[in-house]
């Protein structure tokens, strides 16, 4: 028992050192188009809306993250594109005390939930300002799509060891 105490206050202690701040918080690069204007406004078709996420990380410094989501949305009536709206959300993380695990998990999950508010906004402001119908895109679940990219990655990694040992 004072064995498991022991070791739950060094774990309390390892977290009580774990450090998470937003240093920066700002708009990377936007870019608009919307190619088939101003034909697309008089066709009657419903707007298809795709949307693609990626993320991009890079190490400023000991402890410090640029982390990049990119949102791409685009807006297809039929079979013509109305829009292609992509903003680069960015910020600067400080990101301490942590393992390495703990360190990604925070990166691909906590940074990307700050960086998306700010990105869905964006576009819908740039979709609306160019005369579309409103833009209404969903939260999404970044620990979702994290444990899923994680997953992928272990059967992959599973798959090449199967291959190589056939």
């Amino acid at each position: 028992m004072a064995e498991e105490n022991s070791a739950n206050a060094a774990g309390a202690a390892d977290m009580s050192q774990a450090q998470f701040n937003l240093q920066r918080l700002y708009c990377k690069d936007v870019s608009f188009e919307a190619p088939n204007t101003p034909g697309i406004f008089q066709q009657e078709a419903a707007m298809e809306m795709k949307m693609n996420l990626a993320q991009r990380v890079q190490e400023l410094g000991e402890n410090l993250y640029e982390v990049v989501l990119t949102v791409t949305v685009t807006g297809s009536v039929e079979d013509k594109t109305a829009y292609l709206c992509e903003v680069h959300q960015a910020g600067i993380f400080h990101i301490a005390g942590m393992s390495d695990d703990q360190r990604n998990g925070v990166i691909n999950i906590y940074c990307p939930n700050t960086l998306y508010p700010y990105a869905r906004a964006t576009i819908g402001q740039l979709v609306a300002t160019a005369g579309f119908p409103p833009v209404m895109l969903q939260p999404i679940s970044f620990e979702q799509v994290y444990a899923q990219r994680l997953q992928q990655a272990q059967q992959s990694s599973e798959g090449a060891a199967a291959d190589s040992a056939g």
